[in-house]
This record gives structure tokens, sequence and C-alpha cells, in this order.
């Protein structure tokens, strides 16, 4: 469904998986699960926040916080976190965005993550945020039979991740030349403690047959994804109005 990476740069999807060793295989055979089916997200058909999109894009490209600034909300700006709003009311929007996003830290990733929310056009409205819509959204599915799974396989929501496509291609190593041996569906699917193999482009994982192999690290998305928020412009359109996630750990 979308042709690029569903919400982080590689770096951070690696980040939000398992902790991991260097492609060694599991220690313990892996035993079958029942798959919990999703329904991937659609795309938000709204020409302003296309738009905006665009805009953010570019920014990102550039590096532009000047430019950021204005798409950002002056007052009111959240930052979801574990702890609560982690928001400096005494700082404008756009600081505690680029504090979310690691702006000023060189080292940090922040405008190519930046880069990777422009290119999401999937959104969901906050639960907690009335008016805010949130991206990129989660799938459709059924929490408690995700949260059965998760008892049945004694394992943590973080353990799983999803495919943000149709028949994403498992090979037998991860090297984009080694053979296809299946192919995901549109379920949650484990991703093995020693995800980052040989290759940093892809992930190991364990299909519900109970058999694992590698699927490239940009085909599967991690639960529990940092999520930029929009809101409704004054007049007209959408400014940046939060952030979930971000920052520093806690």
């Amino acid at each position: 469904m979308r042709p690029h990476a569903f919400l982080m740069i590689a770096a951070l999807l690696v980040a939000a998986l398992p902790a991991v060793a260097q492609d060694k295989p599991a220690a313990e055979p892996i035993k079958p699960y029942k798959p919990v089916a999703i329904a991937l997200p659609q795309p938000v058909s709204d020409p302003t926040f296309e738009a905006l999109r665009q805009q953010l894009g570019q920014i990102a490209e550039h590096k532009d916080r000047a430019a950021l600034a204005k798409l950002v909300v002056t007052i009111g700006f959240f930052w979801d976190r574990e702890n609560g709003n982690a928001a400096d009311k005494r700082k404008t929007g756009a600081d505690n965005l680029a504090a979310a996003l690691g702006l000023d830290d060189k080292d940090a990733p922040g405008w190519d993550v930046l880069a990777t929310f422009a290119e999401e056009p999937s959104v969901s409205p906050s639960r907690t945020h009335k008016g805010a819509i949130c991206s990129p959204a989660d799938p459709v599915y059924n929490g408690k039979e995700l949260d059965a799974l998760i008892d049945a396989t004694d394992t943590d929501p973080m353990d799983w991740g999803y495919p943000v496509s149709e028949n994403v291609e498992v090979r037998s190593a991860g090297d984009p030349d080694a053979p296809v041996i299946d192919k995901l569906g549109l379920y949650f699917v484990r991703v093995m403690p020693d995800s980052i193999t040989a290759s940093p482009s892809f992930i190991h994982v364990a299909m519900p047959s109970g058999k694992t192999g590698y699927v490239a690290i940009d085909a599967i998305a991690p639960m529990g994804n940092d999520q930029i928020c929009y809101v409704p412009a004054v007049r007209g359109g959408w400014k940046i109005g939060g952030y979930i996630g971000g920052g520093a750990p806690q």
C-alpha cells in the first residue's frame, strides 16, 4: 500500500523493536501461534493536509527551523509521554517539537524523522485531544485477540510488528538476493530478539507456523510508534499541534 517506510527511518525502527544481538538464531525453537488479523490504515483524502505534508517535507530537507515554526501552533502544543504532558509551557510549540525530535542534536536523526512523518498519509483521531489527528495511524485490530496472543506466547507488545503492505516477502537470510521462502499476510508478526542481522536492512521474524525468516526492515512497523499530531488551523487547513513519544529516555 505504501512505497515508503511506515513511520521511522530504519535506525529508529530498529530501536523501537526488541533489544538485539548480531545475526544469531533464536536460542529455542519458536512455537506456532494464532495470527491476529489487521486492517491497514487508509490515507487521508484532504488537499489541505496533503499541502501541509508537502511543505513539511521541503522544510525537513532544508532543515529550516524558521519555516517549521510557521507550521506549528504557538500555544497549546502538547507532548504526550509516559509521565504525562512534557511540553514546556514557557516555550513555543516549535521549540517543544524541536525538543521532541531532537532537532538541536547534530547526531540525532530528527530531521530525517520529520521527513518520514511528512511522507505518511494516514492519520487517526486522538483519543485524548479533541479535534487532533495523529500520524501514522495504527492498524485496526481486535485488542482482546492481541492481548491473548501476547499472553499465550509470553511476549511483550514490543515483540510484535505488522507488515505495512500485503504479501511482504520473507527471505531465508538477511540478504536481498536470498531465496523467498514465504510471504506475510495482514497479521501481527513476531520480531525475534536478534533482529539486527549482518545486513541492517533486514529483521528476523517468526511466522505463525513457527518458521523464521528475514524481511526488509521498512516493510515491518513496530507497535507504539511515535506520532506527530495535527490540529485545525484558525484560517483553515492544519497545523502541527502535538507529539506523542520522542525525546531522551525518561
